[in-house]
């Protein structure tokens, strides 16, 4: 079947005007939240139609807290048990990247390489899932983060929308409903308790941990001493 020349210059026309609309509105999405808070996510609606579904009500505990109001040892147990080259990096850290491929290969328990950055931009800007579409755009998203916010406002996002429990996001609200203070009050047991269970927070708890994830509060507390000042 033959493609009428103008038929064809018309979808080129359509495909152009796209490629272009996508570009703009994602940039100036990235820049609006570079200086606006992100009121809701993607990921923070599917779970409460979640609940919905299970037959519970609709909740987002959420509380944004600004950074400088975070206690340090909350941000010092964000980097030492997610990433540890955060402020040295340009949002992808390749070689745990590649560790996660080679340990993925051999085991049937799957575990991620991603840096707090591409985490950040999945989180606010995507949906879930392990498409390699949703891995391509959140590799532009994390691209776009890097460029136009600073390493201080993506630790800042990354902990007032990170998933911390059955309808709590964010640091403080977790802080409050674990243990009843503010994140800005938070020690360093707290904050790692806390920061153990970001790999799986609808099974795990911080405050009932199991053996396993006593071993990652263990482990993050030695990182945490490990890592020289944070200079964000």
């Amino acid at each position: 079947m033959k493609v009428k020349p103008g038929l064809l210059k018309l979808i080129l026309r359509i495909l152009k005007l796209t490629i272009i609309l996508f570009f703009g509105i994602s940039i100036f999405w990235v820049i609006l939240y570079r200086f606006v808070n992100p009121p809701v996510t993607w990921l923070m609606i599917s779970r409460g139609f979640e609940r919905k579904a299970d037959g519970k009500d609709w909740k987002i505990d959420k509380k944004w807290i600004d950074f400088d109001s975070i206690a340090d040892p909350m941000k010092r147990a964000a980097v030492a048990a997610e990433d540890q080259k955060f402020l040295d990096h340009f949002g992808f850290d390749f070689k745990a990247m590649e560790r996660a491929i080679d340990k993925n290969a051999h085991s049937h328990k799957l575990i991620g390489g991603s840096t707090i950055s591409q985490q950040t931009a999945k989180n606010v800007f995507l949906w879930q899932g392990r498409s390699y579409i949703r891995k391509g755009f959140e590799a532009y998203f994390t691209l776009l983060i890097e460029i136009f916010w600073s390493k201080k406002r993506i630790m800042e996002v990354y902990l007032n929308e990170i998933e911390m429990g059955d309808g709590i996001y964010g640091v403080e609200a977790a802080s409050q409903a674990y243990f009843h203070k503010s994140a800005a009050d938070l020690n360093q047991h707290e904050a790692a308790a806390i920061a153990s269970i970001w790999p799986d927070p609808l099974k795990w708890s911080p405050t009932h941990p199991s053996g396993y994830v006593q071993h990652r509060q263990y482990l993050i507390r030695k990182n945490m001493r490990r890592l020289g000042p944070l200079d964000f």
